[in-house]
């Protein structure tokens, strides 16, 4: 037979003291006259009981349900091929586990009202949420700042007020650019990692432009193509490339787009870096072990995630900010997929 699962009134009756004690105690709640001699009796006695706390029963007192939602703004599908994610999520679980809160995972769809975040909130009982990769479009991610719900962004949408970690996309896509600019190479073609509502895409695309503009190289939009996260979206756009322009390097703004381009140019019988150098974004854990190993713009994604969690407990805590744009040093990793340029 199962043992009896120990209830806050076992514990009241171990130490001597009400459930509301025992409630108060166990929950931390601050404000509460309770001496450090009851504060020990119960802590022992729920030990030694092995009692643990409803969630719901924790929420009812404490006012919060220690519970943070992590929302994303694509598809399934896509989500399903990003190997960017697993950073994120590991930089997550290691604050909340210490933390001892629940992470919740949403996604808000792309024909989502303006009050799909607010909504999301509310029923999902939450104390506040992590918004990955959000969309300029999104009306409704300002609205959660004007009713004061606790949000970090991990990206950027401009003029919003809520507190974002991000990496510079702008200054690390221009220095990734330069590096092929410094091999000689000045047809230099451009693969988004995604469709420019996604503020990072349009960031990395200002950056190579800048890249170009100073080395006074003249920007032609018809070597621009718009990926959509996954590898597939990489080799059409590589395909389209191939099939209109010509180019002697390629600056793919994610990995995982890289990868799908990457195939494209093997299916046409062309070699990186031999006869197209490649430069990608993200610093995937694959892209060291690629064929060749790829040249690419480390991004510190587990760092970036733990960073906006932090920031996200100390906005639920009601601590104020000093500032609410946080940028982290990137890197580029020069690899084998790039090399000087030849006629």
């Amino acid at each position: 037979m199962s043992k009896k699962r120990a209830t806050s009134q076992d514990v009241a009756n171990a130490a001597g003291v009400s459930r509301t004690t025992v409630s108060l105690v166990l929950n931390n709640v601050s404000g509460v006259n309770i001496s450090d001699a009851t504060r020990k009796r119960v802590h022992e006695a729920a030990r030694s009981l092995g009692y643990v706390p409803n969630a719901t029963a924790q929420a009812l007192a404490t006012q919060r349900a220690r519970a943070i939602g992590l929302v994303m703004t694509r598809s399934p599908q896509h989500i399903a091929s990003d190997t960017f994610l697993p950073q994120i999520l590991s930089g997550l679980l290691e604050v909340v586990k210490k933390e001892r809160f629940r992470l919740l995972i949403e996604i808000v769809d792309e024909n989502a009202g303006e009050r799909a975040y607010i909504d999301l909130a509310q029923a999902k009982h939450i104390d506040g949420m992590i918004i990955l990769t959000p969309r300029t479009t999104d009306t409704g991610i300002k609205k959660l700042h004007e009713m004061n719900i606790p949000t970090v962004l991990i990206g950027e949408v401009p003029n919003c007020q809520l507190c974002s970690v991000q990496a510079d996309d702008r200054a690390a896509s221009k220095e990734a650019v330069k590096h092929l600019i410094d091999l000689g190479h000045h047809d230099i073609a451009c693969i988004l990692n995604s469709a420019a509502i996604y503020h990072n895409a349009q960031a990395r695309l200002n950056g190579y432009r800048d890249a170009l503009t100073e080395a006074e190289i003249p920007y032609r939009e018809s070597l621009i193509r718009f990926a959509d996260f996954d590898l597939e979206s990489g080799q059409i756009a590589m395909k389209s490339l191939l099939e209109k322009e010509n180019f002697s390097a390629v600056f793919v703004a994610s990995d995982n787009v890289a990868m799908g381009a990457k195939t494209a140019l093997h299916e046409a019988s062309l070699r990186v870096p031999d006869d197209i150098s490649l430069v990608g974004f993200d610093d995937i854990p694959w892209a060291a072990y690629s064929a060749p190993p790829l040249t690419t713009v480390h991004i510190p994604a587990q760092e970036m995630a733990t960073k906006a969690c932090m920031l996200l407990l100390d906005l639920i805590h009601g601590k104020e900010l000093e500032k609410k744009r946080f940028y982290l040093d990137s890197e580029l990793i020069i690899r084998a997929s790039t090399r000087p340029f030849k006629q």
